[in-house]
């Protein structure tokens, strides 16, 4: 029997936990456990106008509760890779990224432990 599972490998999705989404692609669904294994992409934070985008594409993988995790709309996502892809690789930027995620995952977490 096969368990149809509502994510696939390259899809892209994101958590969302106050006026920030982390977007992420799917790399693998562990069904056993309720996981889902993502790379990030971007985190965007809406509190400001224009809106935060920053580039995780050097950023360390994911495994967290699929349950978490929605679909994000493939006209909103390439939207959002057009504002990075403009911009030229920083070691600077990349390291600020890395600390932008941890931030976010650790607010992520605490929240849905409360």
């Amino acid at each position: 029997m096969e368990i149809k599972t509502k994510f696939q490998a390259g899809q892209i999705v994101f958590l969302e936990y106050g006026n920030t989404r982390l977007y992420a692609e799917v790399i693998q669904v562990v069904i056993e456990r309720d996981l889902c294994w993502v790379r990030p992409l971007l985190l965007v934070t809406q509190e400001c106008e224009p809106m935060q985008v920053t580039d995780l594409r050097s950023s360390s993988d994911l495994l967290w509760s699929i349950n978490l995790f929605q679909p994000a709309l493939d006209t909103h996502i390439i939207a959002l890779y057009n504002q990075i892809l403009a911009k030229e690789p920083n070691p600077q930027s990349s390291r600020q990224a890395k600390q932008q995620l941890h931030q976010f995952i650790q607010q992520l977490w605490l929240g849905q432990s409360k």
